[in-house]
């Protein structure tokens, strides 16, 4: 009877120490899901964190590219700006003085820039790879006549070149008469309105000019100077448009080019006389003569400047 009591003892304390094992195993196996449970949840945690930050930092980089965007924006308009490249053999014509003509339009920038020669066929805005690929939308040329500071002219390539950015750099390619196209990077930059470089602010006020005849200086440059034109010039105001009538020193000149627009001669005989738009005083103004006393006509590029200091009424008698 003793025995069977210890026995009996005996499996209880064994049938205890096995709860207590299991428990104990049991227990740890929690614990453990617990503790991987709470890192899972850390981890998640941490990288929802990181996506947030970088959402956010995402978020403030492309506001801050789009202010700086903003910020260089140009009005819409006309402007002469330093196109700059990375070739020696790749530059606008020295007649250029290193600047092409900027027009934005509806907040698009293109600048036309005037090379050195006929020997850049095509122009890609992108990588020489794209440029060869089927489909690639190429840049086409245009024949533009410069003028050199001694008067001479020459024919040369020129071309419309969209513009990203102002004063960042961009890839153009190009292919020459060789066949073979080259990467390049180019920059725009410093554009100035072309009415002036700064100037034109205190040009004089034509508003302030009542329709009549008046008389002014002009002062002239440009071409080989054999060639000038009458100062003082006579100037119409009518309805707050002023016309300037010009007399050449020659009989040569077949039209003149202001603003895009062409004009003939008023006269028939002697000098060569034009009646042409004056739209500031006091500011260069381009105008292009087509002059025939060569064996070929040509165009030449001059810069008149009518000046407001010496305006006086001819219809008074002065």
């Amino acid at each position: 009877m003793k025995a069977k009591t210890l026995m009996n003892k005996i499996i209880i304390v064994g049938g205890l120490s096995a709860c207590l094992l299991l428990g104990g195993c049991g227990a740890g196996q929690a614990t453990d899901a617990t503790s991987a449970e709470s890192a899972a949840v850390t981890q998640e945690s941490t990288a929802v964190q990181a996506e947030s930050a970088e959402a956010i930092t995402g978020t403030t980089e492309a506001a801050a590219t789009e202010t700086a965007q903003n910020e260089v924006q140009l009005p819409d308009g006309v402007y002469t700006a330093e196109f700059s490249t990375d070739s020696s053999m790749f530059h606008v014509s020295e007649a250029c003085d290193g600047k092409g003509t900027l027009t934005v339009k509806d907040g698009v920038m293109t600048i036309h820039i005037s090379l050195g020669s006929k020997k850049i066929l095509n122009l890609y805005p992108g990588l020489a790879e794209d440029a060869a690929k089927d489909g690639a939308v190429l840049l086409e040329p245009t024949t533009d006549t410069v003028t050199y500071s001694d008067g001479m002219t020459e024919e040369v390539y020129g071309f419309d070149v969209p513009v990203p950015a102002i004063g960042e750099e961009f890839d153009l390619a190009l292919i020459g008469t060789k066949g073979k196209w080259y990467d390049h990077k180019v920059k725009v930059s410093d554009p100035a309105a072309e009415d002036g470089d700064g100037t034109s602010n205190d040009s004089f006020d034509m508003n302030a000019l009542a329709d009549g005849t008046y008389t002014i200086e002009l002062t002239m440059e440009g071409g080989s100077g054999r060639a000038s034109i009458q100062s003082p010039a006579q100037i119409t105001v009518a309805d707050g448009a002023a016309t300037a009538t010009l007399e050449w020193s020659s009989p040569n000149y077949d039209y003149m080019l202001v603003n895009g627009e062409k004009y003939l001669p008023v006269n028939t005989e002697g000098n060569s006389v034009f009646e042409v738009p004056v739209e500031a005083l006091d500011v260069p103004l381009t105008m292009i003569g087509d002059t025939v006393a060569m064996s070929t006509p040509h165009e030449v590029e001059y810069t008149v400047t009518f000046h407001s200091e010496t305006l006086e009424s001819a219809e008074s008698g002065k």
